[in-house]
Order: structure tokens, then sequence, then C-alpha cells
């Protein structure tokens, strides 16, 4: 019995080897392991087997049993996995699209600030966005009881054993990045100041916690309006196009005197059904900063200019709710892809 125990096992390992498919080792299974197949009925016959002969047979039927039923699992995983992968691979199928993303259209916007800046000899210089209320506030010549020094206008934060002392604050204005150049470089200075600043406000279709700005800054002898004007228009022109128009009102800021507002006007152009559109602030800078970063007033003089990114995005991309650049809908951004 041992001997036919053994040619069986040596037949069905070498039928298993053919196998190729699940209908075959079906049939395979049914000859062999079924309960007519050929090694159940063989093992029938150990009724007839002597008692001392038992112990031997018996261990060397449940080794042949124990090896075909482990190579048929072993094919019948092989095939499986075979079917499987041949259903989820068709290599003529096209291949899945790669989404490719692009820059934010506000940093598209930003990204050509500087550039047409930077034609005219401007360098770009960066800040930290938490600031002491002394580099935001007092050098630019703000009065302690300015509106936007109160709590209800500005975040104000707390850093534990930080070095410097007074209160900190999320900046509420690039202004911050001039007063630390003018601490640190001697005139000529002529730098914009683009980053995010952040004020207490009602969010709505056209305010924010926090918003983008470019501010400039230009120190030298003999600084005068007219070459703030010049500087000004030119970049106008050169973003929203030749024909625009520019003018100057005057207003008042704490770090310039005199202070102006710049409005723009546009053939075609209506926003908000006004023909004047205000797009920016500016002014030469008050003597009073130059004395608090220690620079000489009688001796320099400079202009300082600042605008909202998000507001030159909504202007040349007809934007009109300035939520859409911080909501990441992919239908409105891709459209500036």
């Amino acid at each position: 019995m041992i001997e036919e125990l053994q040619k069986i096992q040596t037949e069905a390992q070498q039928e298993l080897s053919s196998v190729k498919d699940a209908s075959a080792l079906e049939q395979w299974r049914i000859k062999f392991l079924s309960r007519q197949g050929l090694l159940p009925k063989t093992l029938e016959g150990m009724k007839d087997v002597p008692k001392e002969q038992r112990p031997e047979v018996g261990k060397i039927s449940n080794q042949v049993k124990s090896t075909l039923q482990s190579a048929f699992d072993d094919k019948k995983e092989d095939l499986e996995a075979g079917s499987d992968e041949d259903q989820s691979f068709d290599p003529t199928m096209p291949g899945a699209p790669v989404r490719q993303g692009s820059l934010h259209v506000l940093t598209q916007v930003q990204d050509r600030m500087i550039q047409i800046f930077r034609r005219m000899g401007f360098a770009l210089a960066e800040g930290p966005e938490i600031e002491t209320e002394y580099n935001n506030f007092d050098a630019l010549n703000t009065p302690e009881d300015h509106p936007a020094r109160n709590e209800q206008d500005t975040f104000y934060v707390k850093l534990p054993d930080h070095p410097v002392e007074g209160r900190h604050l999320l900046r509420t204005h690039t202004s911050t990045v001039q007063i630390r150049t003018m601490k640190t470089q001697k005139p000529p200075i002529q730098i914009i100041a683009p980053g995010r600043c952040y004020r207490r406000d009602e969010i709505d279709a056209t305010h924010g916690v926090y918003f983008h700005q470019m501010e400039g800054l230009l120190v030298d002898e003999g600084v005068s309006l007219s070459d703030l004007k010049g500087v000004l228009e030119y970049f106008f022109h050169e973003f929203l196009g030749p024909d625009t128009l520019v003018r100057f009102r005057p207003h008042f800021f704490p770090f310039t005197e005199p202070s102006f507002e710049v409005d723009f006007s546009k053939p075609g152009l209506k926003i908000r059904g006004k023909e004047w559109t205000e797009i920016a602030g500016c002014g030469l800078v008050d003597p009073a900063v130059f004395s608090a970063v220690d620079i000489d007033p009688q001796a320099y003089s400079g202009f300082a200019f600042g605008m909202g990114i998000e507001r030159m995005a909504m202007i040349i991309h007809e934007i009109p709710d300035l939520r859409l650049f911080s909501e990441n809908d992919i239908r409105f951004l891709k459209q500036f892809a």
C-alpha cells in the first residue's frame, strides 16, 4: 500500500504542474482528492493492512494527503493572483491622467508685480509676520491712541520669554519690513516688501482677517513727489495697460507727509459702477520715521507706497468675492492654471 500511495503522489504532482486554469485544477481535485478520488479510495484499504504495519502506513498516508492538499492550495492561490492581475492591467488602455498643479492666482499676480518693480531697480525684502509693537506702530509715527492699535482692530500675541521687550502682534502691514531695512541699511535704499498681513475685520466679499500687501520704499538724497508719481504711474501702466489713468488725492497717513490715495480709471472698466477706483496709498516718508531709525531727515528724503495684492487680482481678473482666494475650490483655481 505504501508503494501505491507514493505512486499516487508522484502522478498527482506531475499532473498538477501542467494545470493552467481553474477548470483544470478542479478536474485534478476531483481525480485525486474528492471522496471518489484516487487517494481516498486507496486509503479505504487501511482496514486490510496488517496491524503491525498500520502506524507506518498511516504516517505515510497523512504525509501524502497533506502534501497534495498544500500543493492544491498553492496552485489555486497562484491561479487566482494571475487572474486578478490579468483583469486589472490592460496594456492597450490609455494611462490615467495625472493632474498638474499650478501657482495660486495670488502668487501669479504677486510675481508679476515684483517683476515690474524689479525692472525699476527695486530689491525684494522680507520680514516676520509676528512683529514688535514698536516696529509696527511706534517707529511709523503712529500715536498711542490711534484706532489701529486697539485690540479690536489688531491681533496681539503673547510670546513668553522673548528677548525683545514690549507687546507683539501679527503685523498689520508690511511697513514693518521698511523699518527693519532702514535700521540695518544705510541709504540709498530701494525695496519692495510683499507679504501677508492681519487685521480684525468682519469677513465678507471685500474684507478678511488676513490679506497680502505689496509695499515699496525708496530713500536717497533729493527724492521728491515727482519721483513717487513717476514710479507709480509707470507701474500701473505696465500692470493695468497703457491707457490707464492715475490720479493722486490728498490723504493722511501717520508715516508719510504729504500723503495721498491713488485712484485709477480705465476706459470701458467700471468697478461697482464707479469710473475711478482707489488702488493704493502713498506719500513722502515723514521725518519722524527717519529719526526713529537713525536716518538724518535733513540729508535724506524718500517715498513709500502700499497696495493690496488681492485687490489687484480682483481688478485684472474681475473676481467679485475676496473669499474665493482662500476657499480652495478647484473649480475656481483651475481657471488660472
